[in-house]
């Protein structure tokens, strides 16, 4: 089994959303929309996790069609005033997959953590693959309702009716539920709510060392471990919930912790750098 990386060109957003500011979702959103400090370019990230099962892909990643005028709404302050995700078309999942020798047919699974248009955007791209992904996230971000969240329900294809999951009462490490994705048990989605209520991520068990494909539970690994919750999360408590439930699964198991955004994240995988080693590291340091 091989996990691996593709970077479907970049975001820039605010710094107060990277770490929010405020003590509740509201005046959150508001300090991050007014926020003058934009981040550098952050890279967007899917996974495709090789599997003797099938292909797996972790998120569809974004489209092109960003830099259409007018794709974005701009009755939705976020997208006039929060964002700016200049990608082109090679850069979208599909022609990356077909450049690694995978064509997008031939994936068996796509795991949506979420459906952000940065996570969702290249759906289009799967029409053969079984589409996954939590029934709140889905509920969340359909019709009018969804679009009032800022979702982009009327960009996905017709053929768009995913598998929604059900989790079960399997604990995996600090979560009480799951849901084990492939036969052998070493793929397994996690409720991860926070970000999005619905939000999920993949642990990929390789023996005693976990790979855990975060997508925005944190903005980067070093947030993650100093609990920082994001300004766009709607339920602060319970990101915060989630992350200290991750925080707890890195110092007790080798992990390495790859959230969609952070420009670390396709190092460590290369060079396989674990949370533990370094949490241990930082432990003995301030002893």
């Amino acid at each position: 089994m091989k996990v691996h990386h593709i970077q479907t060109g970049t975001v820039t957003i605010k710094e107060n959303q990277r770490v929010g500011k405020g003590r509740n979702s509201a005046a959150r959103f508001f300090n991050m929309i007014t926020d003058s400090e934009w981040t550098d370019e952050l890279p967007i990230y899917s996974w495709v996790i090789e599997h003797p099962e099938g292909v797996i892909v972790v998120d569809a990643g974004e489209t092109a069609r960003t830099n259409q005028p007018g794709y974005f709404p701009r009755w939705y302050p976020y997208y006039g005033l929060g964002v700016k995700e200049p990608v082109e078309p090679l850069q979208e999942v599909g022609p990356q997959l077909e450049a690694m020798g995978i064509p997008p047919r031939e994936v068996r699974w796509l795991i949506l953590t979420h459906l952000h248009t940065d996570h969702a955007g290249g759906i289009y791209h799967f029409p053969d693959s079984k589409v996954m992904l939590t029934c709140n996230e889905y509920e969340r971000a359909s019709g009018l309702a969804g679009r009032l969240r800022g979702y982009l329900p009327q960009y996905r294809p017709s053929w768009f009716k995913p598998d929604l999951i059900g989790f079960e009462n399997d604990p995996v490490g600090p979560f009480m539920q799951s849901f084990r994705l492939t036969r052998d048990g070493e793929v397994i989605l996690l409720p991860t709510p926070g970000h999005t209520p619905g939000h999920l991520s993949v642990v990929v068990q390789e023996g005693d060392r976990n790979i855990f494909l975060a997508g925005d539970t944190s903005y980067t690994h070093e947030l993650m471990l100093a609990g920082k919750v994001d300004g766009v999360a709607p339920d602060v408590e319970g990101a915060a919930q989630t992350l200290a439930r991750i925080r707890k699964w890195v110092q007790e198991e080798a992990m390495i912790y790859l959230p969609s955004h952070d420009p670390a994240s396709a190092y460590r995988l290369d060079r396989q750098i674990e949370v533990a080693g370094e949490v241990l590291k930082e432990q003995k340091m301030s002893a």
